[in-house]
């Protein structure tokens, strides 16, 4: 946490660490995820002396909610399950749409 920082953001650096270490990441991965969730609330909020206008104008976490998380009606996004395909190593990927990307992963 960097110098200067209130309760409340060490509160929920502290609370996002212990929910990403009960989704089973590593201690490092926590970290550096409560650490980006922090600076990106403190940018939203004006307490960061740099920010980025993404960081600025985005809705905060609280609100978003795991919107983006590929639970949403329309499941994981077409760059979701590419990904999710590279990494199976399925051939022809790159010519896939959506939904045959979605039963080549098994989604």
């Amino acid at each position: 946490m960097p110098a200067g920082t209130s309760r409340k953001r060490e509160r929920q650096y502290e609370k996002v660490k212990e929910s990403q270490l009960e989704s089973g990441r590593s201690e490092r991965q926590a970290e550096r995820i409560a650490a980006a969730t922090v600076n990106k609330e403190r940018a939203r909020s004006g307490e960061a002396e740099r920010s980025s206008k993404q960081s600025r104008q985005d809705i905060s976490s609280g609100r978003r909610g795991g919107k983006r998380s590929g639970h949403g009606p329309g499941g994981r996004t077409k760059d979701q399950l590419y990904a999710e395909a590279k990494r199976q190593n399925i051939e022809g990927r790159s010519k896939m749409n959506k939904e045959e990307l979605r039963r080549k992963v098994g989604d």
